[in-house]
Order: C-alpha cells, then sequence, then structure tokens
C-alpha cells in the first residue's frame, strides 16, 4: 500500500472511530455501534485494499493449514489405526 492509500486509509478509520464515538454518546446501543464500526472496516478494506496485508495473512495461513495436516494421526490414536 502506497503512502497515498494509507493517508487515505487511516484518515477513514479515525472517521469511523469519530462516528462510532457520536453515536454512543447519543445513547446508542453498543452492538449496534460494534456493528457499524465491522461494517465500516469491511467496506474499507475493499475499497482501500491491503496487498501487503493481505500477502502475509495468506502465508500465514498455509503455514497454519501445513501444520494441522501434517499432525494428524499424533498422540495416541494413529491415522487408519486398527482397533480389533
Amino acid at each position: 500500500m502506497d503512502d497515498k492509500d494509507r493517508a487515505k486509509k487511516i484518515e477513514a478509520m479515525e472517521a469511523i472511530k469519530s462516528k462510532a464515538e457520536k453515536m454512543l454518546d447519543g445513547g446508542e446501543d453498543p452492538l449496534v455501534v460494534r456493528t457499524f464500526v465491522d461494517d465500516s472496516k469491511t467496506e474499507l478494506a475493499f475499497k482501500l485494499p491491503d496487498q501487503e496485508a493481505f500477502e502475509k495473512a495468506t502465508k500465514v495461513a498455509a503455514k497454519y493449514k501445513n501444520q494441522k495436516e501434517s499432525s494428524v494421526g499424533e498422540g495416541n490414536i494413529k491415522k487408519n489405526q486398527d482397533f480389533t
């Protein structure tokens, strides 16, 4: 993400925070405010995607998946163990 897009994202996050604070001060239900924040952040992620963060998350998820798949069958019960 270049500096221009990063600055736009920071500005948008500050606007979301400000609106959420106004909603809370106005007596809005905290669940409604949390939903607003979550939805706004999701929309922002689609408008200003961070490719670097996406690539990092993809690598971490793949590493976790590989570790989990390689550990199948470890422990007391082995994969395809005969129980007879």
